[in-house]
């Protein structure tokens, strides 16, 4: 199965002079731990929720001059739309990521969250786990 049949396509994004304020606002608005940095189409960046407490908080930062530019991890790991769901997992394990953004070439369609995939392994197993009761005999 493709990735893009499993990605959301509602990416939330920013610019790079996005402040971390209006970051951590649009991530509580939205109610989504990550915000990608684009250029146009194209990811530049990523900010986590994770990234506003290490990079901002930890280092006596003052808040309101810091910009996405500032705290966020540069150049993300993607995946192509077409990928499957092994090479997601694999990219996600080897680059010690949780949120990979789904391109199209340079440009940004969709994100995948190892949240997302979790869930999706726990459909499958509730949908087995439904054809084995279907066929046990009752005890």
């Amino acid at each position: 199965m493709p990735i893009d049949d499993l990605a959301r396509s509602d990416v939330v994004t920013a610019d790079p002079d996005a402040s971390v304020a209006e970051l951590a606002a649009t991530m509580d608005q939205e109610g989504v731990g990550s915000v990608m940095i684009t250029d146009g189409d194209s990811p530049v960046g990523i900010v986590t929720d994770r990234d506003l407490t290490v990079r901002v908080l930890t280092d006596d930062a003052d808040p309101s001059g810091q910009t996405a530019a500032d705290v966020m991890t540069e150049d993300p790991q993607t995946i192509d739309r077409n990928e499957g769901f092994y090479k997601a997992t694999n990219l996600m394990a080897e680059n010690g990521v949780r949120r990979l953004p789904v391109c199209e070439g340079d440009e940004l369609v969709g994100i995948i969250t190892a949240d997302d995939l979790t869930e999706l392994i726990a459909d499958e197993e509730q949908q087995l786990a439904e054809v084995i009761r279907a066929q046990r005999p009752e005890y």
